[in-house]
């Protein structure tokens, strides 16, 4: 990690979750991971994620849980490892995805990760039996990015999401379109993401040498890639979707601006995940949602504002996207935002 990784106080509560009510270890394990306690009265402020990586770390040894208390049965210290170890024997990710949600429900009692594949995506839809809201918001928010965590990391390359929904209302750190992708919506049942089925076909990249590495390197990989929101590929995205899509900066302008030479520009985004055509993407994305969903702009020009030069080549990029029309998600976005009234 780098100095200026950083996480917001947010999740250091939801870390601090299975230690309600004991002071005195709260105490310390904020000690050991260097956060002062005042820090967490700022739901605004942010902590270095090397410090938020002590205290998961902190944290899951005093409970014995890996899950950090979000579980009424957890996951014992060794289990992430044990399941990580697994998982590297799988020839594919698909094969890896349903090993993992099976794993994970050896330990876990509340919460369950089920797999299937409507027509071209793969949708994991979580079940969970937690009474409490905010744990259970919590809970599968934690679930869902240790799963993703694992998948992006056995195949080497991030899996771009194509669809999520919260059972839960919109939490207080925000939206994260570069993590749970722009068609993110809140307080819909069931809780459940999905993404292009073609990805299930791709290879498991990961062996033994690297698994070492890997779990050296855990929570903070993690971390870095999915919980620091505010690092360089947060700060392109944002640039990018601030102005019109032929101004946007070339790569070298942006790695210019930052005073980074263009190979460690791509190292920082890629040690986050991405690349820039990625972020592009994801920009694009994040336009055609917010126009269908928000405004009575035509089709034909919401294909302009989000950079396609035909409006079938938007067609056929959104329906990969989701595996529906444009024109049928406005209709279901619609419909869906007038039984919310």
């Amino acid at each position: 990690m780098q100095e200026k990784d950083s996480v917001a106080v947010y999740f250091v509560q939801v870390a601090l979750h299975g230690l309600q009510g004991h002071p005195q270890q709260i105490a310390s394990v904020l000690a050991e991971a260097g956060i002062d306690p005042q820090q967490l009265t700022d739901l605004s402020g942010r902590v270095s994620a090397s410090a938020f990586a002590k205290l998961w770390l902190a944290v899951a040894r005093e409970l014995d849980d890996e899950f950090l208390g979000l579980d009424s049965h957890g996951m014992p210290m060794g289990s992430f490892a044990l399941i990580s170890r697994g998982l590297i024997q799988c020839s594919s990710i698909g094969q890896a995805l349903e090993q993992c949600l099976k794993s994970l429900g050896l330990f876990l009692r509340d919460i369950r990760g089920n797999l299937c594949v409507r027509g071209k995506q793969a949708v994991i839809r979580l079940e969970n039996r937690q009474q409490d809201r905010p744990a259970s918001s919590d809970a599968e928010e934690t679930f869902l990015t240790v799963v993703l965590g694992l998948l992006c990391w056995l195949a080497g390359r991030r899996l771009p999401i194509s669809r999520s929904q919260f059972a839960h209302p919109r939490p207080a750190h925000g939206d994260d379109h570069l993590f749970w992708g722009p068609n993110l919506t809140f307080e819909t049942t069931p809780t459940e993401i999905a993404f292009d089925s073609s990805y299930l076909r791709l290879p498991v990249v990961q062996d033994l040498a690297s698994l070492k590495v890997f779990l050296r390197t855990s929570p903070q990989w993690l971390i870095v890639r999915f919980i620091n929101r505010q690092g360089l590929s947060s700060q392109v995205f944002k640039q990018l979707r601030n102005c019109h899509y032929q101004h946007w900066p070339t790569l070298a302008d942006m790695a210019d601006e930052r005073g980074l030479s263009i190979a460690s520009f791509r190292r920082q985004l890629q040690r986050e995940g991405f690349s820039f055509q990625e972020l592009k993407d994801e920009v694009r994305r994040s336009i055609a949602f917010e126009c269908l969903r928000n405004s009575a702009m035509s089709i034909s020009d919401i294909a302009e504002k989000a950079g396609f030069r035909e409006a079938s080549a938007f067609h056929r990029a959104f329906k990969q996207w989701t595996g529906e029309s444009p024109g049928h998600y406005r209709l279901s976005s619609q419909a869906k935002s007038n039984e919310d009234r």
